[in-house]
C-alpha cells in the first residue's frame, strides 16, 4: 500500500485538528482543500462566504488564481462526503467534557435564507427570506443547534425545496415542508446522542 504523501498544515494548533478528518478523504488535494477551506472559514474577513475570500483572494481579479480554482474545485467537484465530515465534527464534540451533550441541552430549530439569481441553482425559488426581511429569489436551509446556555454548536442542515422544483408540487410524495425537514433533524440529532430536554423554533414553526 502506497504512504500517503504529507499535507502542507494548517496554520496553528488547527491542524491537529485538522488532521482528525484526514482519514476521510483519500487524496492530498482534498485534505489541503479541507485545512484551506477551515481557514477562510476562521480567519476575521468580511466576506468568508465566498470562494475568493475563504481563499484569501480579491474578490474579482483574484478569482482566477490557483489558491481560488482549487477550493472551487474542493467543494463543489471533489467527491468527498459532506456528511462523513460532519459526522467526524460531532464525535469530536461528544467526546469533550466542554462540548459533551447532555439531557439537560436543549435543540434550537432554524432556518437561514440567502439571496440567488438566477433558477438553474439547485433548491433556488422564490420565498421568504428571514435575513433580509422580505419575500426574494434565494435558497433557504433549515438547521439545528444544540445548547445548554454554556455551550452552542450546529448539528445539522438539509436545504428547503420550494415546491415549484416538484412535479405534483405539494402534493408530491417528495416535498417536505420546512416543519417536517426540521423535525427530521431534531429526531436526527437525538439519534446522533444529542439529549436534549426541549426543542424550540420561533412561532414560524
Amino acid at each position: 500500500m502506497t504512504a500517503r504523501r504529507p499535507c502542507p498544515p494548517a496554520p496553528g494548533p488547527l491542524e491537529d485538528y485538522a488532521a482528525r478528518f484526514d482519514d476521510i478523504f483519500f487524496s492530498l488535494a482534498q485534505r489541503r482543500g479541507f485545512r484551506e477551506c477551515l481557514t477562510g472559514l476562521l480567519t476575521p474577513r468580511e466576506r468568508n462566504k465566498a470562494i475568493t475570500c475563504l481563499a484569501g483572494a480579491g474578490p474579482v481579479a483574484g478569482a482566477g488564481t490557483p489558491e481560488v480554482q482549487r477550493l472551487q474545485f474542493f467543494l463543489s467537484e471533489s467527491p468527498w462526503e459532506a456528511d462523513l465530515v460532519n459526522d467526524r465534527q460531532l464525535e469530536l464534540l461528544r467526546g469533550q467534557s466542554v462540548t459533551a451533550p447532555h439531557d439537560g441541552g436543549v435543540i434550537v430549530i432554524d432556518d437561514s435564507g440567502d439571496r440567488k439569481d438566477g433558477t438553474a441553482t439547485a433548491n433556488v425559488g422564490r420565498q421568504w427570506l428571514g435575513r433580509l426581511g422580505k419575500t426574494d429569489n434565494g435558497i433557504v436551509t433549515v438547521t439545528t443547534v444544540w445548547i445548554d446556555g454554556r455551550v452552542y454548536y450546529p448539528l445539522h442542515a438539509t436545504p428547503y425545496t420550494p415546491a415549484h422544483h416538484f412535479a405534483r408540487g405539494r402534493a408530491d410524495p417528495a416535498f417536505r415542508t420546512k416543519p417536517q425537514l426540521s423535525a427530521a433533524l431534531a429526531a436526527r440529532g437525538k439519534e446522533a446522542d444529542f439529549g436534549c430536554r426541549a426543542v424550540v423554533a420561533d412561532c414560524a414553526y
